[in-house]
């Protein structure tokens, strides 16, 4: 199968490069230069050229604070390109897989979220990548979108290579414990495409619709840092004791809002797909011995 990658060097798509080499499909990845996303007419050229069998789209525009800004910017590809790609793919009559966020939450209910929740995001973020989501619903009736959370691996930079490098640093880090959440490993987000895009190569359809897939179990950001330094430590990335201490979100205030809840339930998709939730606690570790490996 022929799998039209639109993104590069972000974590998921890096993931998705990586375990497509050894599967039997064949990943085209299209970083900016090989793809202006936010430009329609490129879309449509490079859909029509490629032919694929199947697109996702894994470019997103994800940095949450900046993008209170940079809010045209933001739009332009969290929004209209995926509506450029929905668009693309119906003409070809191509599926789209699409990665979402938990950011479309406001965070404020009790318990996990489930896909029929209603949204309310707090920030330009959240509010592109909704926009981007219905831009999708709207244009084209095969397709996934795939919320999910706390997204981390060896690539690029995220929440886990942060916390190794300033827990090399120093004695004391002080880390939110008041968001809620389950960190989810690129590895197992591309695994799960993968699958879905095995399943859709034997079957000819998918279950087609908005689904979460989000690490388990849940746990507070002290709690993914307190993790990450004792696996830091474990091999040999840490040389220290570092205490990480809790602290509430007011402590550590940004330009743009975060949800206090980003719990999302992934049962939907497992019981679609066969796909369990990843196992965030396991991949953590394989992810800390391959930084450790150089």
């Amino acid at each position: 199968m022929k799998i039209m990658l639109a993104g590069e060097k972000g974590q998921v798509a890096s993931e998705l490069v990586i375990q497509g080499q050894s599967s039997s499909h064949e990943v085209i990845a299209l970083g900016r230069k090989g793809l202006d996303i936010s430009d329609v007419s490129q879309v449509e050229q490079q859909i029509e050229a490629l032919q694929p069998d199947i697109v996702i789209n894994a470019a997103a525009y994800t940095a949450v604070d900046k993008a209170e800004e940079e809010v045209e910017l933001a739009y332009a590809i969290n929004r209209d390109a995926p509506g450029y790609l929905a668009e693309s793919c119906k003409l070809q009559d191509i599926p789209l897989l699409h990665i979402s966020t938990d950011y479309v939450f406001d965070g404020c209910k009790d318990s996990p979220y489930a896909e029929s929740d209603e949204v309310s995001p707090l920030g330009v973020y959240g509010q592109s990548k909704w926009a981007g989501e219905e831009a999708v619903r709207s244009s084209i009736d095969q397709h996934i979108i795939m919320r999910t959370s706390w997204v981390f691996s060896r690539h690029g930079h995220n929440f886990v290579k942060t916390m190794l490098r300033v827990g090399a640093e120093r004695n004391e880090l002080k880390v939110v414990d008041d968001q809620l959440g389950g960190p989810t490993s690129a590895n197992g987000i591309a695994s799960a495409l993968l699958a879905l895009c095995d399943q859709y190569e034997a079957q000819g359809r998918l279950a087609w619709g908005t689904y979460h897939y989000s690490g388990q179990p849940f746990t507070s950001w002290h709690g993914f840092a307190e993790q990450i330094i004792e696996q830091g430590r474990k091999h040999g990335l840490i040389n220290h004791e570092v205490k990480v201490q809790p602290i509430p979100t007011h402590e550590y205030p940004t330009p743009a809002k975060r949800p206090a809840n980003s719990r999302l339930l992934s049962e939907r998709f497992s019981a679609a797909f066969g796909v369990e939730a990843d196992d965030w606690e396991a991949q953590l570790e394989k992810i800390v011995v391959a930084l450790a490996a150089g």
